[in-house]
């Protein structure tokens, strides 16, 4: 009965995590298309539903570790799965964050050209999908894959604020709108650091060995 549970658990777990992923694919691609209905569907309609599989999950979680009392595996699942919960959870809200930046942006001439918000956009959905994934797996080297990818989304952040530091230097008329593709490229960077810390954790749970003081390390040495 509680494998059963535990199964219940990792499936409402991967479909919220391709709830929230749908969500960050949507918010861009409104962004980029300048739709304005894509964005506001994000908003209205998204959003509701990711918080109800949150606490759907919440409960299903709390209440197999309240009836059942499982031990060793079993149990690091559930807190496992009530950790990635509220990972997601806060995935959802940049995303939301994505559209209503993207909201803002429709209304005025773009800045630029976006070529590095959009790659940001599709390694951070690969990310949390991988890291979903690694969880459901168990697999430690898909996970440190995932930690590994976490450079890419952060150069590729460095580079929006660089050039968008220019623009907004240059031309002072481009400051509010700038100061909205920042928002949207931090948000996309920290939907990236959420997949690290599931994948992270998959590799500590699969494995034993905690990877965030190193992984630390290796970021206050570049």
């Amino acid at each position: 009965m509680l494998e059963e549970k535990i199964t219940a658990l990792r499936r409402e777990l991967i479909e919220y995590a391709t709830h929230v992923e749908r969500m960050i694919e949507n918010s861009i691609q409104g962004l980029l298309k300048r739709d304005r209905s894509i964005l506001a569907e994000v908003v209205r309609h998204y959003e509701p539903q990711a918080n109800d599989c949150e606490v759907t999950i919440e409960e299903m979680a709390i209440a197999v570790i309240a009836k059942y009392e499982p031990k060793a595996k079993d149990l690091r699942t559930a807190l496992m799965i009530l950790k990635i919960n509220n990972d997601l959870e806060r995935a959802a809200d940049h995303a939301v964050d994505i559209s209503e930046a993207g909201i803002f942006l429709i209304d005025h001439p773009p800045v630029k050209p976006l070529v590095d918000i959009p790659r940001m956009a599709e390694e951070a959905a690969k990310m949390l999908r991988d890291s979903i994934n690694a969880f459901v797996s168990e697999d430690p080297i898909l996970a440190q894959q995932v930690c590994e990818r976490d450079s890419v989304v952060d150069a590729l952040d460095d580079q929006v604020l660089r050039e968008l530091v220019t623009y907004m230097v240059s031309d002072a008329s481009t400051i509010e709108r700038a100061i909205q593709l920042l928002e949207v490229s931090r948000s996309l960077e920290r939907i990236a650091d959420l997949s690290t810390n599931i994948s992270e954790d998959v590799i500590f749970m699969v494995e034993g060995r905690n990877i965030k003081h190193h992984m630390q390390e290796r970021i206050e040495s570049v």
